[in-house]
């Protein structure tokens, strides 16, 4: 019996250890993404019957994370809570260490997030065709700040500058927070951001919202109107999901992928969504392969016409 005890008892951390499942995390404990994959990674490991673990893995802009996930064995152990970034990391990396569509499969879409391009209200417009007529009466004299070089943030508003002929100086700082508070003491003039950044100013004397990136209204900010409806072509959105390793079995995925449907059901994750300024969006694995791929061929161009970012 002992002996029996012992064996078993030996057994235990490798049973145990096989009932894990990792969400990486490809960025730093405590940022907008962990907060994110928080909201649910929880109750999907208790709707799979397994133990769900957050893998922070941070560094060069997500691709440190994102590259062992896609090294990692293709048996659903292993899943990476990505978003539009992953995209666009590699479209903006001289030798990228991953390939983002071949070496990944798509589990399951959460749901997506729109941009807000906001204005200090050191200068004067007050809307998006106002801040276009300023910036061009004034080339090179307005600056705008950003999360980081190569960031979302950074992307969506050279974007925004290079589709409208508009020449802007670019202030880089280390996260959108930084980014934020450079506008509210009117040192920098523009900053576009994720909603969920932008809608504790909505009523802020120093700030002024004057577009989201969506081609819609936001719900979150039905107030401020789309910047498409102004520029044309313009749009920035980012999706947010669970991918796996490429070659991944397809009952592998399908089993997460429906258990994930039902929690976007679930009030209470709703609600945890909202919080973060994120529509649910439920696709089949197919469905959410093709945004991704329709993403990355957006993204393609949007860098492509953006050129060398600086």
């Amino acid at each position: 019996m002992t002996r029996a005890l012992l064996l078993l008892a030996l057994a235990l951390p490798s049973l145990a250890a096989a009932q894990v499942t990792r969400i990486v995390v490809p960025f730093a404990a405590g940022g907008a993404r962990e907060v994110l994959a928080r909201t649910f990674y929880s109750e999907l490991g208790a709707a799979l019957g397994e133990t769900m673990i957050i893998d922070n893995r941070p560094g060069a802009g997500g691709a440190i994370g994102t590259a062992f996930v896609a090294k990692a064995p293709p048996d659903g152990r292993t899943l990476i809570f990505a978003a539009s970034s992953h995209n666009l990391t590699a479209l903006l990396g001289a030798t990228p260490a991953y390939d983002p569509i071949r070496d990944f499969a798509a589990v399951a879409n959460i749901g997506m997030q729109s941009y807000v391009l906001m204005s200090s209200a050191s200068i004067p417009p007050r809307t998006t065709a106002e801040l276009l007529a300023y910036a061009r009466a004034n080339p090179g004299k307005l600056n705008y700040s950003s999360a980081g070089h190569g960031s979302s943030t950074h992307v969506a508003m050279a974007y925004f500058a290079t589709l409208a002929g508009l020449s802007m100086v670019h202030i880089p700082f280390k996260s959108s927070q930084d980014a934020v508070n450079d506008v509210l003491a009117a040192r920098s003039h523009a900053v576009i951001v994720p909603n969920v950044g932008a809608i504790p100013f909505a009523k802020d004397a120093r700030l002024r919202l004057l577009g989201v990136t969506s081609l819609g209204p936001s719900p979150f900010l039905p107030g401020v109107p789309p910047i498409a409806a102004t520029l044309k072509g313009y749009e920035f959105d980012s999706w947010f999901g669970l991918l796996a390793p490429a070659r991944t079995p397809p009952a592998v995925i399908q089993r997460i992928n429906a258990e994930v449907a039902k929690l976007l059901r679930d009030p209470v994750i709703l609600k945890r969504l909202a919080g973060q300024g994120v529509v649910p969006r439920p696709l089949s694995p197919e469905a959410f392969a093709k945004l991704v791929g329709e993403d990355y061929e957006e993204t393609a161009k949007m860098v492509k016409t953006v050129g060398k970012i600086e």
